[in-house]
């Protein structure tokens, strides 16, 4: 246990960021689920956007983030034609 005022009040907050971290983590977990099972745009960019959330708030880190943002968009449904693509006419 804290001894000093100073200890007592960063346990507290590191309660509080503890519990905070735990739900974003959570929720982020669960969407990354949802999206491999489910592999719908809707659902993967959710969870992707949920990652990037995670690591602006530190609570990831931010290549930990970048590595599922990586496998989850592999998911993504290819598209049937490139339409950016043209050819050059001389």
């Amino acid at each position: 246990m804290p001894v000093t005022t100073t200890a007592k009040r960063a346990l507290r907050s590191s309660k509080k960021k503890e519990s905070i971290n735990k739900i974003i983590l959570g929720k982020l977990e669960a969407a990354v689920r949802a999206a491999r099972k489910g592999k719908t745009a809707e659902k993967i960019l959710k969870a992707v956007s949920l990652a990037d959330r995670a690591a602006k708030k530190k609570v990831i880190h931010k290549k930990r983030a970048a590595r599922i943002k990586s496998q989850l968009t592999r998911l993504l449904p290819k598209a049937t034609k490139s339409q950016g693509k043209t050819s050059k006419k001389k």
